[in-house]
């Protein structure tokens, strides 16, 4: 056997040999071997001590240097609590009024609703809508978690926190207070998970 193999190797390839040598002992003539009497269920054989380990090499434990990704689980994980906290800060704003190009604590556009309501819990958002729509990790429509970002209208110019139930809150328009309205009420463009 040739000194380059690894112990765990050596021990699988003497294992091997003595399972073969087993197995022509038990074919071998009489001569060689004692018979067996008839009702006996197994023979006995010699193994020589050339084919067994003289000392057991130490354990060694498998050393792991990488991260080791967790396995996919058949049921989604629980909102993260950061992304659901941020989506309670914007339900708390509901009924605060519209206005183009603000960002709170009052008054909100679409983004920046959302972006005030993701910086209260430490997260730094994008400012434009269309912006937000590319970052994070992309969700379809029919794995939506309560606290994903949801984007509307091709190219898009909208975005809102979805609550779950197939609602959303979000800054619509001028002639609308921050509200929750039905997902299904815009054209959905893309959701992000962040």
């Amino acid at each position: 056997m040739p000194k380059h193999l690894p112990a765990l190797a050596a021990r699988a390839a003497v294992v091997a040999t003595i399972t073969t040598a087993a197995a022509f002992a038990a074919v071998l003539p009489s001569t060689t071997m004692a018979a067996a009497p008839a009702a006996a269920p197994a023979q006995s054989v010699s193994i020589p001590s050339v084919f067994l380990p003289q000392a057991p090499a130490p354990a060694v434990a498998p050393v792991v240097s990488t991260p080791v990704a967790p396995a996919a689980l058949a049921t989604p994980a629980a909102p993260g609590a950061l992304t659901l906290s941020a989506m309670k800060v914007a339900l708390g704003k509901i009924g605060s009024p519209y206005r183009w190009g603000a960002a709170g604590p009052n008054a909100f556009d679409c983004s920046g609703l959302v972006k005030y309501s993701f910086a209260q819990m430490g997260i730094s958002l994008p400012r434009t809508s269309r912006a937000m729509s590319r970052i994070g990790t992309p969700v379809s429509k029919a794995n939506l978690r309560p606290g994903d970002l949801v984007f509307f209208y091709t190219p898009v110019s909208h975005v809102a926190i979805y609550i779950g139930g197939g609602k959303v809150v979000h800054a619509s328009t001028s002639s609308s207070p921050v509200k929750i309205s039905n997902l299904s009420a815009m054209p959905f463009h893309n959701a992000r998970r962040v």
